[in-house]
């Protein structure tokens, strides 16, 4: 059974009446937690992308490529989609019920918010309403400032490329403790450890753009400590 049919299946659940916590204790733990992680990226995403008052092509592209969807499953990820418009249910309450599936050490949380802000970003604008909706979802999954900053260093096209900010450590810190920083980042970015978290298979190509960022601003960072020549 893929994951897009087991996704469909809690879906109609909630379609049918069955309370969002009923659904979701069935899904707190792997590996049908990432079906949880699903659901809780098309269902944020969905409310989020009108929080500008526009739903676009892009944003609605973005879905596709946080989640690869092979062509077999298409059909049964549109119904995902479509139950997924026909919930009523509120975003505060669905950051509500993924927040009781994760303990404070868990970084899937973070994965998550990177789902959103990619999807926030597809159109190639930030709006202000994106911005609130995405704090208020960062304060529900109990995402302090420090992070939620790192995340919009990352994602959002105007934020200042601060490479410190995008590894999340403070330019007085030394190139040693920085380097630590990186080397946890990379060891946390890599799929498997994602897939261990609740990161569902088709959604592991958000690693590969974390990646990049946090090397990115690491070779910059060791490249403002070398000696002029």
């Amino acid at each position: 059974m893929s994951i897009w049919t087991r996704i469909s299946a809690a879906l109609a659940a909630l379609a049918n009446g069955e309370p969002l916590s009923t659904v979701f204790e069935k899904l707190r733990t792997p590996p049908e937690r990432s079906v949880a992680f699903t659901i809780a990226v098309i269902a944020l995403g969905a409310k989020m992308a009108k929080a500008d008052g526009l739903v676009t092509r892009d944003e609605v592209t973005a879905f596709r490529e946080v989640f690869h969807i092979p062509p077999e499953d298409e059909a049964q990820a549109a119904k995902v989609f479509n139950l997924a418009r026909q919930d009523v249910a509120g975003f505060e309450e669905y950051a509500k019920r993924i927040r009781t599936m994760f303990d404070d050490t868990d970084t899937a949380l973070c994965d998550l918010m990177e789902g959103l802000f990619h999807i926030a970003v597809a159109d190639g604008t930030y709006h202000p309403a994106e911005d609130d909706f995405l704090a208020r979802v960062a304060g529900i999954f109990g995402i302090d400032k420090a992070q939620f900053k790192t995340l919009r260093a990352r994602f959002v096209p105007d934020a200042e490329k601060d490479p410190y900010a995008v590894l999340g450590v403070d330019p007085t810190a030394s190139l040693d403790e920085i380097r630590k920083v990186w080397r946890n980042a990379v060891r946390e970015s890599h799929p498997d450890r994602m897939m261990a978290r609740g990161l569902p298979e088709e959604a592991i190509q958000m690693s590969e753009r974390r990646m990049v960022d946090i090397n990115k601003a690491w070779e910059e960072i060791q490249a403002s400590h070398r000696e002029p020549v």
